[in-house]
């Protein structure tokens, strides 16, 4: 999203001089991937995870300056809304020690931050949607303080012209509108960091289309939304929903949603790049002073501040990232599929499957993507979404199968590969990859467990839907804080 902003208008001028400056921005990229200016070589990967904030009965706890003030880490971050927070740790290798680095940095980090938090009556939990919030919940009050909601909230409804609509028809059914985005920051998630060379980006990002379905059927954590039971992994439709800024009209006629899984395979990072100046009208049309072509013809680096503002307002869920870090520019991946936790291991194991799968498929002599059409990728996706690790999918050279035994039979043995060619510690890959082994045969991840957690307590008590929910978000809380994988948590 960039840093903090003032303005909250904007001009016919200030839109125009935007568009002129993205493109500016693009053509110098299109110089810096030509001259080969982009570091490479040394596979960095990043984590990003988004939280929520419940208080002592599991509800929201709209309180996160108090609790960012209290935490006191450059790491913790705010967020859309004033019950989420976000940790953003610092790169690590991927090779040996770098995902036990990790998970040692996220344990330590969340313990610190709960112990500080719980002094305010808050408390952290990392899943996809916080059960118990309530549609009333989420008007513009609860968006952050930070201005550049607001800004980016008025911006998106402008465009839109209209209220947003959330329908959802999952077991149960949500018809609801919005008069804002704050709808969306019930979508908490996680974000893994993977940087590329320039001639690898669209073999890793396509891998990481291919992927993408897998990855969110057996990390799907999201199956409730305003106390309706819908999805396995119901945040990809409300996202997809709730910061749409377009109305009946435009979606009829083509136009390309801002959450958006693309229509191709791509040959280069450039072309989503070029997407986003081609398609893609301007949220937030704020201007840098620097000139990235006189900056580059002096040989230095430049911010590409438009062209990077404008990608972050495009919520692709492989999103390219240009950025430069220490004065030398690097090319990222980050993969936005999955939900936040359950705990931190099943976030490790999570990774580590797409750290390896796409390793393993971009090494490949004959791409996968050359075997199958993006339409099957995209399709995968979304039935992902809806049935999650009860889902069948469809794989070259095998057509419809249930994605945990095309993960038990192909995709396990391909995740190993790669991490090796990583260079992963073969400890943490053993023990990583094994979670998933286990979440595979047993059919139980995040959204399974709540699922079956709910209906035993409003099965076994007298308390109802709300009540349940709370309940559930009171073990979900503990079983997270114990670190122990997803597929062994008992059911109430």
């Amino acid at each position: 999203m960039g840093k903090d902003v003032e303005s909250t208008e904007f001009t016919r001028a200030d839109r125009a001089r935007f568009r002129q400056k993205v493109r500016r921005c693009l053509d110098v990229f299109a110089q810096m991937l030509a001259e080969s200016r982009f570091e490479s070589g040394r596979p960095m990967a990043g984590l990003e995870i988004e939280l929520n904030l419940v208080d002592g009965r599991g509800d929201p706890a709209m309180r996160n300056d108090q609790v960012l003030a209290a935490i006191a880490d450059p790491a913790f971050q705010t967020e859309l809304g004033r019950f989420n927070i976000e940790i953003n740790l610092p790169p690590q290798r991927l090779g040996p020690g770098g995902l036990g680095a990790f998970e040692r940095l996220v344990r330590a980090d969340l313990n610190e931050a709960e112990s500080k938090a719980s002094r305010l009556d808050a408390h952290i939990v990392m899943v996809g949607i916080l059960p118990t919030l309530r549609v009333e919940q989420v008007g513009t009050g609860v968006l952050s303080a930070n201005p550049r909601y607001r800004l980016l909230n008025e911006q998106v409804l402008a465009a839109r012209g209209e209220d947003l609509e959330i329908n959802i028809g999952g077991v149960e059914r949500l018809a609801a509108t919005a008069d804002s985005i704050a709808p969306e920051s019930a979508c908490t998630s996680v974000q893994y960091h993977l940087q590329v060379a320039p001639e690898d980006f669209a073999r890793f990002w396509n891998a990481s289309q291919v992927v993408a379905g897998v990855q969110v059927a057996l990390g799907a954590n999201a199956p409730y939304l305003f106390g309706k039971h819908l999805w396995a992994e119901t945040r990809v439709a409300l996202f997809e929903q709730a910061t749409d800024t377009r109305p009946d009209e435009l979606k009829a006629q083509g136009v390309r949603p801002r959450v958006w899984f693309g229509d191709r395979w791509i040959t280069s990072i450039f072309d989503l790049f070029e997407e986003n100046a081609q398609y893609y009208s301007a949220l937030l049309p704020l201007t840098d002073d620097e000139d990235p072509a006189e900056v580059l013809a002096r040989g230095d680096i430049p911010e590409l501040h438009e062209l990077r503002l404008h990608n972050g307002t495009i919520y692709r869920w492989n999103r390219p990232i240009y950025d430069v870090v220490n004065g030398r520019p690097h090319l990222r991946v980050e993969n936005r599929v999955l939900p936040a936790g359950p705990s931190v291991v099943d976030t490790m194991a999570n990774g580590a499957l797409y750290f390896g799968l796409v390793r393993a498929l971009a090494d490949q002599d004959r791409p996968l993507w050359t075997q199958m059409s993006f339409a099957a990728a995209e399709d995968n996706f979304h039935t992902a979404a809806r049935n999650g690790i009860d889902s069948r999918v469809y794989w070259p050279g095998v057509g419809e199968v249930p994605v945990t035994e095309l993960v038990l039979r192909r995709l396990l043995p391909l995740a190993y590969e790669g991490l090796d060619a990583w260079g992963v510690d073969p400890g943490d890959r053993d023990r990583l990859l094994g979670v998933i082994e286990q979440r595979c045969i047993t059919g139980r991840n995040g959204a399974t467990w709540q699922v079956a957690a709910v209906r035993s307590l409003e099965a076994a008590t007298s308390v109802d839907r709300w009540g349940a929910l709370r309940e559930m978000v009171g073990l979900y809380r503990e079983h997270m804080h114990s670190n122990e994988p997803v597929h062994t948590w008992p059911i109430p």
